[in-house]
């Protein structure tokens, strides 16, 4: 950082909403994704020291954009690549009126004819969710290059090292490259092999959106901002899949919750400790109508996004934490854990039976999770072992994990959040 704070919350805030757009648009004017990475951590790079000197820009985005292009075209003169190519490709023209596309779902239907009016996000989330690349590495590049995730954060989200989701990267684009794999959103026969991939990818951005894998913030609420714009986007292109429709009801009822999930400090402000008067009512209105209203030929499949959904609709729906129907939310994780085996979804299964069926239900769960060492490493489960010990009475071990779990915790907020619970327990 700079050492100003004006510029600092400036370049953060430059980041959040410009990364993605700047390196989206590199990406589809040079065909080049380390170019378009480079030139935008290069125009960051710029904006750090010259912001820092001559004062922030009036309009940051253009001048990210313009240092962008710079750099980009430098790097690609260094190659050899022909002068007058480069310029052809270069010219503001290509970015003016690019770098966004419609956002009204009817516009972006109705743009199907026009390839060049797709808002140039969307069709990179389309071609890293190209069938011919494994699921992980298509999750893995998008949120490389739309969320701006570092690739020790993308490990996190994966639990896998760092050398691994490296490598996973740079295969994946050298694929994009050597098949020639076109950046642009599919036609609409091409779609349905395309959903699994796209779904899968705004899920893991809006998740490090919703809780941040590392850091000093618990939320990257950019993140979560982004996930829903491009899920309306693909709702529009496909509004009778009930798994889209149901992603983007999950992201919104979830992302209600966002101004009170962390008090002024920055620090966790658990569910059942929230301001509920505080939610947002329009975004959980939004949420349950996509639920509950069913369009023309619409499918009516319980899918994974369908059964979370409905999870946080129960949560959305409780005026109290008293008022929340733990049986029914347990119920759907255990529909949910039958579609396949993650050890996620089992913290989560255990956690909800806890709240309905009590402690002692909760801690044998969570006793067989640990013991299969799925979850080795990952702060909420020693977490989750300490409440329900808390609350079963036991407060010499709730103690130990609460400690093994701040020990693990990879942001700022959560670990201070925790320290707190094992103060407040053991009176220190």
């Amino acid at each position: 950082m700079t050492g100003s704070p004006d510029v600092d919350d400036a370049l953060r805030t430059a980041f959040e909403g410009e990364w993605a757009r700047v390196v989206a648009t590199l990406i589809r004017v040079t065909g080049d994704w380390d170019v378009a990475e480079e030139a935008a951590a290069g125009a960051f790079e710029r904006a750090a020291t010259t912001w820092a000197r001559d004062g922030v820009p009036r309009n940051p985005g253009a001048w990210l954009t313009t240092s962008a292009r710079n750099l980009a075209l430098d790097r690609l003169r260094r190659r050899g690549v022909e002068r007058g190519k480069v310029q052809e490709w270069l010219t503001m023209e290509a970015f003016e009126g690019r770098m966004r596309g419609p956002d009204d779902p009817a516009d972006i239907v109705g743009a199907r004819a026009a390839e060049p009016d797709w808002d140039d996000r969307l069709r990179l989330v389309f071609t890293c969710a190209h069938p011919a690349l494994p699921m992980d590495a298509r999750v893995a590049l998008t949120l490389r290059a739309v969320g701006g995730l570092e690739t020790g954060e993308i490990a996190r989200a994966f639990f896998v090292p760092e050398a691994t989701m490296a490598q996973r990267i740079v295969r994946a684009k050298r694929r994009i490259r050597d098949t020639g794999i076109p950046y642009r959103v599919p036609p609409p026969e091409q779609w349905a092999a395309r959903l699994d991939g796209v779904l899968a990818t705004l899920y893991l951005i809006a998740n490090e959106g919703y809780l941040a894998s590392s850091g000093d913030r618990l939320q990257r609420l950019d993140l979560a901002a982004e996930a829903i714009r491009l899920a309306r986007l693909v709702v529009g292109l496909v509004p009778d899949d009930s798994e889209a429709r149901a992603l983007l009801a999950m992201l919104l009822l979830q992302h209600a919750r966002s101004s009170v999930r962390a008090d002024a400090s920055g620090d966790l402000v658990p569910l059942d400790e929230q301001d509920r008067s505080s939610w947002d009512a329009a975004e959980i209105a939004e949420g349950l109508a996509l639920l509950e209203a069913s369009g023309p030929g619409s499918t009516t499949e319980r899918g994974p996004y369908r059964l979370q959904a409905e999870i946080q609709a129960e949560h959305a729906r409780a005026e109290t934490p008293a008022e929340t129907d733990w049986a029914a939310i347990a119920a759907r994780y255990d529909e949910l854990a039958t579609l396949g085996h993650s050890p996620f979804v089992e913290l989560s299964r255990a956690i909800a039976h806890g709240f309905a069926e009590g402690p002692r239900v909760a801690l044998a769960a969570l006793t067989e999770l640990e013991a299969s060492g799925s979850l080795r490493g990952y702060h909420l489960l020693p977490a989750a072992q300490a409440d329900f010990l808390r609350r079963a009475g036991d407060a010499s071990a709730a103690a130990a994990r609460y400690r093994e779990a701040i020990a693990l915790a990879p942001t700022d907020p959560e670990r201070r959040y925790l320290e707190r619970r094992l103060a407040n327990l053991t009176g220190a």
